[in-house]
Parts: C-alpha cells; sequence; structure tokens
C-alpha cells in the first residue's frame, strides 16, 4: 500500500525567535513559507551548454530562455553530460570550460547537479581503440581524476559507472571501456573507478546506474558491497517507451532493491505521450522512425501516468530523487517524451507535476505567532523555508536532525 500521508517526507521543528538583546519575540504574527525541497525532483538537461555558451542562433536562444522558464518551476536538480566521448571527443581537448560554465549558472540558481557518466561503454571515445587495454584502464582513471577534481564544489555527484550489468558483453560494436571490463570483470573495474573518483572528491555522493532491474544488477551490487566497495546510492532507469510500468511492477522493483538500504535515485524517468514502442524491440536504441509524434489523447494519458509514477517514488522512503528524462519532445531517439512540446508549450504533465511539486507536496505561506517564550512551532514537507517577521526575513530548513532552532531576528 502506498503511503500517501507522505509522513517520512515531513518534518516539524519548533522555532526559538529572539531579539538581538536575547530577550525572547513574544506573541508575534509570523510567516512561515517553504522555497525549496529536500527531495531532489530532477530533470537531464543538455542543451545548457550550447545557450551558456552563446552557440544558438536567435530563435534558439529564444526557444531555450522559454523553456527555461518552465524548467526552473519544477526542479532543484539536474543531470548535466558528461559522456566522454562528447565532452573529449578529441583527445586531450575536453569541453572542461563550456561545462563549467553552464554548471555554474545552475549552481548560481541554487540547483543541485549530478554529472552523468563518468564511464559508460556506450558514448566511449574512439580513439581509446588505439590503445591496449593497460592503456585504456589508465585513461579512464585519469580522465575521472581530471573531471572529478575540476568540478569539485561544483558538482558534488556522479554516476560513476553506467549500465555496468551489459558492459563486458556488450556487442554491437568494439569500445575501450567493454574490453576492459571483459579483462577485469564488473566489480574488479568498479571498484578502481569508485576508489579513484572517492580520492578526486571525497565529500561526493556516488551512484551506480542501470536500466537493468533484473536479478543480475541485484548480484553484481551485492558483490560490490560484499568486496567492501562504497555505493552511496543506487540508480535506477525506467525508461517506458513501451509502456508504462504500473503501481505494483514499481513497487516490485523497489522492495528488491531496498533490501541493501541505501538511497535509490530513479535516475531516468520516461513515459511518452505517443505511440508506444512496439513490445519486441530489445535494445531501445533500435527502434528509428522518421516522425514520433506527440497526440493529445496520449498526452493525457501520459499525465495519468506520470502522476501515479511520482506518488509511487515518492511514497518509498528510500527514494531520494526522481529525474525525468528529458524535458522537451523530440530528443532521445526523437520521442515525445517531453513535459513540453517542441514549440515549448506545456503538456498536461507539466502542469500535473507543477500540481505535484508545488502544490499538493508544498508548505505555506502558513500564518503563526510566536508564545511567551518566543517559541513557535513548524510542520511541513522537508526542505528549506523562508520566515517573515515584520520587514525581516530569516532562513531555516525543516529536517529530521534538528527539532529545535534558535533564530535571531
Amino acid at each position: 500500500m502506498l503511503d500517501t500521508s507522505y509522513k517520512h517526507r515531513k518534518g516539524s521543528k519548533t522555532l526559538i525567535l529572539l531579539n538581538k538583546d536575547g530577550s525572547p519575540l513574544k506573541n508575534q504574527d509570523l510567516e512561515v513559507k517553504q522555497v525549496k525541497h529536500a527531495f531532489l525532483f530532477g530533470c537531464s538537461e543538455f542543451d545548457c551548454i550550447p545557450y551558456i555558451n552563446g552557440y544558438m542562433d536567435q530563435r534558439q536562444e529564444d526557444l531555450t530562455r522559454e523553456m527555461f522558464d518552465k524548467f526552473f518551476k519544477l526542479f532543484n536538480f539536474v543531470t548535466l553530460p558528461f559522456y566522454w566521448a562528447q565532452f573529449e571527443a578529441n583527445k586531450d581537448q575536453p569541453r572542461t570550460e563550456q561545462m563549467k560554465k553552464a554548471a555554474l549558472w545552475f549552481k548560481e540558481k541554487g540547483l543541485t547537479l549530478k554529472g552523468h557518466p563518468l564511464s559508460w561503454h556506450t558514448l566511449a571515445p574512439k580513439w581509446l581503440l588505439d590503445m591496449d587495454n593497460d592503456q585504456i584502464l589508465d585513461r579512464q582513471l585519469d580522465r575521472i581524476e581530471r573531471d572529478v577534481t575540476e568540478f569539485k564544489g561544483i558538482v558534488d555527484m556522479w554516476d560513476v559507472i553506467n549500465e555496468p550489468v551489459i558492459m563486458p558483453i556488450f556487442d554491437k560494436y568494439d569500445n575501450g571501456l567493454t574490453r576492459i571490463c571483459k579483462e577485469l570483470g564488473r566489480i574488479d573495474l568498479i571498484r578502481k573507478l569508485f576508489i579513484k573518483t572517492r580520492e578526486a572528491n571525497e565529500k561526493a555522493t556516488l551512484l551506480i546506474n542501470d536500466f537493468d532491474t533484473s536479478i543480475a544488477y541485484e548480484i553484481l551490487i551485492e558483490g560490490c558491497l560484499e568486496s567492501g566497495i562504497k555505493i552511496d546510492e543506487i540508480g535506477i532507469q525506467s525508461h517506458m517507451h513501451q509502456g508504462y510500468w504500473g503501481v505494483e511492477k514499481t513497487q516490485r522493483v523497489l522492495e528488491r532493491f531496498s533490501r541493501f538500504n541505501l538511497p535509490i535515485h530513479f535516475t531516468e524517468n520516461t513515459i511518452i505521450s505517443g505511440q508506444i514502442m512496439p513490445a519486441h524491440i530489445v535494445d531501445l536504441n533500435d527502434y528509428q522512425v522518421s516522425e514520433w509524434p506527440s497526440t493529445p489523447q496520449d498526452e493525457d494519458r501520459q499525465a495519468q501516468e506520470l502522476v501515479s509514477h511520482y506518488k509511487t517514488l515518492f511514497a518509498h522512503p528510500l527514494v531520494k530523487s526522481i529525474t525525468w528524462w528529458d524535458f522537451v519532445d523530440g530528443k532521445w531517439l526523437g520521442a515525445p517524451s517531453g513535459l513540453l512540446r517542441k514549440d515549448m508549450t506545456a503538456k498536461p504533465a507539466f502542469d500535473e507535476l507543477d500540481k505535484l511539486i508545488n502544490k499538493q507536496w508544498w508548505t505555506g505561506p502558513t500564518r503563526l505567532a510566536t508564545d511567551e517564550k518566543g517559541a513557535a512551532h513548524v510542520e511541513g514537507y522537508l526542505g528549506s523555508y523562508e520566515l517573515r517577521v515584520n520587514d525581516k526575513t530569516v532562513s531555516f530548513n525543516l529536517d529530521k536532525d534538528s527539532p529545535v532552532e534558535t533564530l535571531v531576528i
């Protein structure tokens, strides 16, 4: 059963308000309002790099600005593209400055950032194929040290390895990372990658991430943990191009991966608002169509399924984040998986998610008053808050760790 009370997402705190001389602020009317969620509501965002670096023409820039106006109404968390073949298409020429400029822009707007991914057999640089396996491994570890160090304090969360279940048996085309994963084995490679990432940023949150939700992924995680690899959080993809998982399947997946008692990120979520991909397609990338339109009836279905999916995940205490993939139609595979159409108008799914994040799962503004001791009790969804008294505003966090906080007005 879903916990629709969401008690695990809420907290309470007694605020003690004092004047600057230390005396209690007695019998004073207050207004308290939430300004940010603790839960990470996220989205992939790859257009930020050309937009922030001025690579777009005027029409593209205008559309992208309109897109970001809507983006920031929903999300406090963003996944940035560190695909190695794109980030360093030419050997020793990484796009560090362009990426850093975009990352800092998000950081300044108060978003939490995640880099995706540090290691993935798909989109591995072709120039790795000119090296032997020892050299490929050295370059992979050097890449981690360089990029994680360079973005420390800006990007402090990483998908260290992406889709490791299939990595050593991937046979679509030759690539350097499948080569070394086949030689070393999954667990030994993952150990080396996590150790190097931890050395580069000891405070970073490190994830393993996969679309494979079978027992194979469970066994791999179990093997990693038993061998002493410190995985901070587990990433699970749910690309539902072939149809919505439904509540029961989602809960079964959550139950199975909850046995590790680690925070769970639903890292890549798609529900399409067009024709469902045929069930016989094994690799989603094999489905290539010239057009994949969004339709009004499918947009209504997408909105209903999105609400169900988010409520199922938000109700589970171990789920820490939900990341939508992508914000605008026509990105990966050309699918109508966005919350916006290509002209940047909002679909029903955008409106429904807005209602969840900013209304149903939101606290305030709420009117309160202090007592004779200057105390006021606050309850609400976990996150960042502002308290306004007279003409002054102070900030505080509502969390599970500090039931009492003193604020000097």
